[in-house]
């Protein structure tokens, strides 16, 4: 594997680079584990490297989704605005669990709790929605990228929220036209938003959003979305 100095970056983040994540094949199937660091080396990603994550949509009860607007801490995708939650199960017992998703919806509840603060038993496992997973390949900057298949969750709560400043840096509830607003002035450039959540946001999310009470139709863990 490569090495990539980390000296410039923040202290937080980098001890998070030691975290051990789940490798998979192309057809989700678990092939190992490796370090948050090598997943998200482009030069690794480039030969193949592909491991598992999530990206959780939580809405409160008024239909409107919670965004976040990720902290310039962030070695990936820093500053840019996206989905309530995005992150890794981890390599271990817990996370590892794959009957209907389990370790993966524990691994969201573990990672809101720490990005947001929302405590652990206002979002059980049990809670959360796996609706379907996304397979794509983006680069943040010459050196870090993202090459996952993402479980897409949703939730829908009110919740209690205190998010980590060196993950977060602003975060809001949204319309779907506050957000069509949003996605219009990041096709202007004027904010960013990650590659993940601009994917899901201009194929799937709308209809999904529309259904919230009945999403039970649009689940499907049969089929991986190449993007």
């Amino acid at each position: 594997m490569p090495e990539v100095s980390t000296d410039s970056l923040d202290e937080q983040q980098v001890r998070l680079l030691a975290e051990m994540c789940i490798l998979i094949d192309e057809n989700d199937r678990r092939v190992g584990a490796d370090t948050k660091k090598n997943c998200h080396l482009n030069e690794n990603i480039d030969k193949g490297l592909l491991h598992r994550a999530f990206s959780v949509f939580l809405f409160n009860t008024e239909n409107k989704l919670l965004l976040q607007q990720r902290s310039n801490a962030k070695i990936t995708f820093p500053d840019c605005f996206t989905n309530t939650c995005c992150s890794h199960p981890l390599s271990h017992p817990l996370e590892l669990e794959e009957n209907d998703a389990i370790g993966v919806r524990r691994a969201a509840q573990r990672r809101m709790k720490a990005e947001l603060g929302i405590p652990m038993e206002q979002v059980t496992p049990e809670e959360i929605l796996y609706l379907t997973r996304i397979h794509y390949k983006a680069k943040s900057d010459g050196i870090w990228g993202e090459h996952e298949i993402d479980y897409i969750l949703f939730v829908q709560k009110d919740v209690t929220l205190n998010p980590d400043p060196n993950e977060i840096q602003s975060y809001c509830y949204v319309t779907q036209k506050e957000l069509k607003q949003l996605l219009d002035k990041a096709s202007r450039n004027e904010v960013k938003i990650t590659p993940w959540f601009k994917l899901i946001a201009e194929t799937f999310l709308f209809k999904w959003w529309d259904n919230l009470p009945n999403l039970d139709k649009f689940v499907d863990h049969e089929k991986i979305h190449r993007m």
